[in-house]
């Protein structure tokens, strides 16, 4: 089977990426299980397909392996401009444990009425392969809204999966099942198109 590195150490990330490739032709590498050194790299892109493609090319130029990356974060109307990019580095900070990020996020929230909790969730996908060139990139994103609270356990590593209710569900992502999660979040959308093109491409390349 062929190596795919999954550009990330994020359990949770990799967790549903994984989910997104059960049954393919790949073999996926968690950058997590890798003595990979990360020092000089910055995710300090404008948008999601500038950080996609830095963690892909950065790590694919570190082990060699067919790389894809993936940069995600959320929108939330009533903190416009707040988060995007910087979701994971905004509030409380990057270093936080995810009890302290979504404590800090739902306080912010605490004042926001009902109908003014709109938010998306925006993902990029970006595939290296071996020559350095990139391959394809994809998006995906969901809407919906902020719960006022938790609506399930936190996710090691998604904390905003526990409050963040898909439009036309009644129920957070952290509460349906990986199967369902996988084609209707912003994730799970962007993996599927990847998987799909990588799949059609990967040996025509």
């Amino acid at each position: 089977m062929q190596k795919l590195l999954i550009a990330t150490r994020n359990p949770g990330k990799f967790r549903e990426i994984s989910e997104g490739f059960d049954g393919s032709k790949f073999e996926l590498v968690f950058l997590g299980d890798m003595d990979v050194c990360d020092d000089g790299f910055f995710e300090d892109g404008e948008t999601f397909l500038d950080n996609s493609y830095k963690k892909a090319k950065f790590f694919h130029d570190k082990t060699g392996l067919l790389t894809l990356a993936e940069d995600s974060g959320i929108m939330v109307d009533a903190l416009c401009g707040e988060l995007g990019v910087k979701t994971r580095r905004w509030g409380a900070g990057e270093r936080a444990s995810d009890e302290e990020w979504i404590e800090y996020f739902l306080r912010r929230m605490s004042d926001v009425p009902a109908e003014k909790r709109s938010a998306k969730f925006v993902c990029n996908v970006c595939v290296l392969n071996e020559k350095n060139g990139v391959l394809e990139s994809f998006e995906g994103e969901t809407k919906g809204f902020i719960s006022e609270k938790l609506l399930a356990p936190i996710l090691k590593g998604l904390p905003l999966s526990s409050c963040f209710v898909p439009e036309g569900m009644n129920k957070a992502y952290a509460e349906i099942s990986a199967e369902e999660k996988n084609k209707i979040s912003h994730r799970g959308k962007a993996i599927f198109k990847a998987r799909e093109w990588m799949e059609s491409k990967f040996f025509e390349i």
